[in-house]
C-alpha cells in the first residue's frame, strides 16, 4: 500500500508531540516535513521537541521548517506550563544536544511542488503558519494540495480556552479565518469530536508494556503529566482528550467519521466570542459556492480510534 504523504504543521506541546510519535510510527502515513511554529510553547522549543522526536524515530531526513513566532496581530501569546510543562514535554527536558537544521518556510512551497496531488496538509497548531504560507505563495499554489486537514474549532460544546472558543483558533483567529477562507477542501476536525479522543491511563499502560519502540517510554511520562492537568481542567474524566491525533487517524479511516458540507466562519473581533466558529446547521442552510464549503467532522468511532492508536502506538521502529 502507497503511504500517504502529509506535511505537518504543530506546535509540540503534548498532544502535538503525541501526534508526531503516531506519525512517525504509522506504516500508512509518510511525513515529509514538519513546520514547528509557536503555541503550546514557543516557536524556538517547539523545534527542539520536534528534532528530539525525530532524533528518537531516527527519521533525521524528514525537514524540520520553521514556522511562526506569534500571531499575525503581534498580539502577546499565554503559553501554559500546567498543561504541557515548561518545555512543551510535561516533565521531560529535551537533550539540548539536539537541534534540527530549520529551513526556511519557502521548503513548504518545494514539497507542494514536488508532491503536488499526492501531499495532504495537516495542521494541528496555531493557524498562523499555514496563514503566511498561503501569503506568500498565493492560492493556487497552496490549493495544489487537494485537501489540508485542521484541529480547530468548536460546534454544539463549548470552547477549551473561553466558552466560545478552542486553543488554535482562538489563538491567532486572524490567521484561521484567513486560511479557511483560501484553503480549497478544508477538513475541519473540531472539539466535539476531538474532545471525544480519551486515551486513559491503561491504555497507555497497556501500549508501553510492549517495549517495542523508543517513543513508549516518553508516551508514558507526557501523558501522566498530561492527564494529572485534565483531571484538575475536568474532574471526574477517566483520560485525557489526544485531539491532534485525530486528523492523523481521519487520514488513513475516513469511513470512520460523518461530516457535514458546510461554510466555516471565524469570529475575530475581539470580545466573548473571539474565534468561535461559526457555520450554519439549519435544516435548509443558505446557499453557498461548491469551493466555499469545508467538511467539518461531526461524529467520529472511538472504538476503531483507540484500536488503531494502540496498534500504531505500538509498532515496532
Amino acid at each position: 500500500m502507497e503511504r500517504q504523504k502529509v506535511l505537518l504543521f504543530c506546535d509540540p506541546g503534548i498532544d502535538d508531540s503525541i501526534a508526531i510519535m503516531y506519525a512517525l510510527l504509522n506504516p500508512a502515513l509518510d511525513v515529509v516535513g514538519i513546520v514547528s511554529g509557536y503555541g503550546n510553547v514557543e516557536q524556538e522549543q517547539a523545534t527542539q521537541n520536534t528534532a528530539f522526536l525525530i532524533s528518537l524515530a531516527n527519521s533525521g531526513n524528514i525537514m524540520i521548517i520553521g514556522g511562526a513566532k506569534g500571531p499575525l496581530s503581534g498580539e502577546y501569546t499565554p503559553y501554559y506550563p500546567e498543561i504541557h510543562g515548561e518545555e512543551g514535554l510535561g516533565p521531560i527536558k529535551p537533550p539540548e544536544t539536539i537541534v534540527g537544521e530549520l529551513l526556511n518556510i519557502d521548503e513548504v512551497f518545494k514539497l507542494i511542488e514536488k508532491y503536488g496531488e499526492e501531499l495532504i496538509i495537516v495542521d494541528v497548531g496555531r493557524a498562523t503558519s499555514l496563514a503566511i504560507a498561503f501569503n506568500l505563495a498565493g492560492e493556487e499554489i497552496m490549493n495544489t494540495v487537494p485537501y489540508f486537514y485542521i484541529m480547530g474549532g468548536a460546534f454544539f460544546v463549548p470552547g477549551n480556552v473561553t466558552p466560545a472558543a478552542e486553543a488554535n483558533f482562538h489563538g491567532d483567529p486572524v490567521a484561521a479565518s484567513l486560511v479557511l477562507e483560501k484553503a480549497r477542501n478544508s477538513v475541519v476536525f473540531p472539539l466535539n469530536v476531538t474532545n471525544k479522543a480519551i486515551v486513559t491511563p491503561e491504555i497507555v499502560n497497556r501500549i508501553v508494556a510492549t517495549e517495542n519502540n523508543p517513543f513508549q517510554p516518553l508516551l508514558k511520562a507526557v501523558f501522566d503529566y498530561y492527564f494529572e492537568a485534565y483531571q484538575e481542567l475536568v474532574p471526574g474524566t477517566m483520560g485525557s482528550p489526544i485531539h491532534d491525533v485525530v486528523p492523523l487517524f481521519a487520514l488513513t479511516n475516513p469511513d470512520a467519521f460523518k461530516y457535514a458540507r458546510r461554510r466555516v466562519e471565524i469570529e475575530t473581533k475581539d470580545g466573548p466570542f473571539r474565534g468561535a466558529t461559526i457555520a450554519d446547521f439549519r435544516p435548509k442552510p443558505e446557499e453557498q459556492p461548491e469551493e466555499l464549503l469545508d467538511y467539518i467532522a461531526l461524529e467520529m468511532d472511538y472504538n476503531r480510534f483507540i484500536e488503531d492508536f494502540i496498534s500504531v502506538m505500538t509498532r515496532k521502529l
